[in-house]
């Protein structure tokens, strides 16, 4: 423990930053200057007012965070170079874990599981887009979106410059990839505090990009979704783009996903490898299943938003029923097919995107799989239709099919989850949508 505050003080750094995940899995924090973190912060944390993140009532609303030592990274806020902690939420009272702490239910989860495997690791592709102007506004007199970017193919016929068209900027070069510096930038600074990425590169739409990172430990990666995110904003922010991680942001353009690349392993042996190259195990494919038949429940953890579900449509490389193949990316789950060695074998689920909240959509995702691994389901005999085509649709189906999360979800969650997520599709489509007027403003 004296070796982390002496890193701290090597840095020079005057204060110390306590991040935390609300329920809609947005990080919050609270700072502290650095004679005010002790080892009594660590054994005791910081109080705060734990209803505006979503984890209680106003009766009874006050809790404390305490930092994960395991979790320090140092970034630069202005001049300052700053100590950075992940938090868990507790009970001001008794200070043991939050029912609600979605970073606690993940970690009992991966307990849950521990006579099938002793880790579960895991790579997200992360999909983004970049803009240098966002204009929206939801008024009584007015409803509009418009966006901008230096890269927007809508630009073409005024700029005379080169534009990457409409679906067509897989893998783009230089100089219709305008963006290769501020991903090299991005990379550096992941790469700085300790996330290894595999590659970037220019995605199918107009000013979309991906960034994918090696495989982590599943706590290690859900952590580092919201730091990848709060990481990709600050670098881009400081070179003037905004940055958005939303499923669908243009329409008639290719959405953001988060593909989850995942394995699991037992005694340091992945368990999804089977005898030969590109073949897979039973647990593998049951595994699959549990994944496939609980997939429209599942949505509603995995897909929370409304806009989830403006990606989720045909003819863009997007699932639209519970479907499994090899190197088929119109699948919700497939097996990639460049893997060359056993020890790789994985899966990706595809359904995934970045609205989520990391600890309770992959604890979902997670319990889901072993779901079929404990009851043995046999892939040919999962038969669903077409997946929930909104987020009432999935939420929904989360009401009919949560016993697969009872044993680590708490009840209460799940209620609440279901009516928050109904509340969301409602409040959405109460309003007047401007195509609308398009269609109808004339009858």
């Amino acid at each position: 423990m004296l070796d982390l505050f002496n890193e701290i003080d090597r840095r020079g750094c005057r204060f110390v930053d306590l991040k935390v995940v609300d329920l809609s899995g947005r990080w919050r924090h609270v700072t502290l200057h650095r004679e005010s973190f002790t080892e009594k912060t660590l054994e005791h944390g910081v109080g705060f007012d734990a209803s505006n993140l979503g984890y209680a009532t106003l009766h009874k609303s006050d809790m404390v965070i305490i930092p994960d030592p395991d979790t320090l990274f140092f970034e630069r806020i202005g001049e300052e170079q700053v100590a950075s902690f992940i938090c868990d939420v507790y009970d001001a009272d008794t200070l043991q874990p939050n029912a609600h702490d979605p970073r606690s239910i993940l970690k009992n989860a991966l307990k849950s599981i521990s006579d099938i495997a002793d880790e579960v690791f895991l790579s997200p592709e992360y999909e983004f887009h970049v803009f240098d102007e966002v204009r929206y506004s939801v008024q009584v007199n007015q409803i509009m979106l418009e966006v901008n970017s230096p890269e927007g193919f809508w630009n073409a016929p005024f700029e005379g410059e080169y534009f990457v068209g409409r679906k067509r900027g897989y893998h783009r070069i230089y100089p219709f990839d305008r963006f290769m510096e501020l991903r090299n930038n991005i990379v550096e600074k992941l790469e700085n505090i300790g996330i290894s990425v595999r590659y970037h590169h220019h995605e199918v739409g107009s000013t979309q990009l991906e960034i994918e990172v090696n495989p982590t430990t599943a706590l290690r990666a859900a952590d580092g979704i919201l730091l990848v995110k709060h990481v990709v904003r600050n670098v881009a922010e400081k070179q003037g783009f905004l940055v958005t991680f939303m499923p669908k942001p243009l329409n008639d353009e290719a959405g953001n996903g988060m593909h989850v690349h995942q394995y699991l392993t037992k005694n340091a042996e992945n368990i999804f490898a089977g005898e030969s190259r590109g073949d897979v195990s039973e647990k593998c494919l049951s595994y699959v299943s549990g994944l496939l038949y609980h997939c429209p429940a599942l949505m509603a953890f995995t897909n929370p938003s409304t806009n989830s579900y403006r990606r989720l449509v045909p003819g863009f490389e997007a699932p639209t029923h519970p479907t499994f193949g090899f190197a088929d990316r119109g699948a919700a789950v497939r097996i990639p097919g460049y893997i060359k060695e056993k020890k790789n074998t994985r899966i990706e689920f595809r359904t995934i995107d970045a609205s989520c909240n990391p600890y309770l959509g992959i604890a979902a995702m997670i319990l889901a799989g072993i779901d079929g691994i404990r009851r043995q389901m046999e892939l040919d005999k999962i038969h669903g239709g077409a997946l929930p085509s909104s987020l009432y649709e999935a939420a929904k189906s989360l009401e009919k099919d949560n016993d697969f999360l009872k044993e680590v979800f708490p009840g209460s969650l799940i209620e609440y989850w279901i009516k928050m997520k109904k509340k969301e599709h409602q409040m959405v489509m109460a309003i007047p949508h401007p195509i609308e007027y398009q269609l109808y403003f004339d009858v």
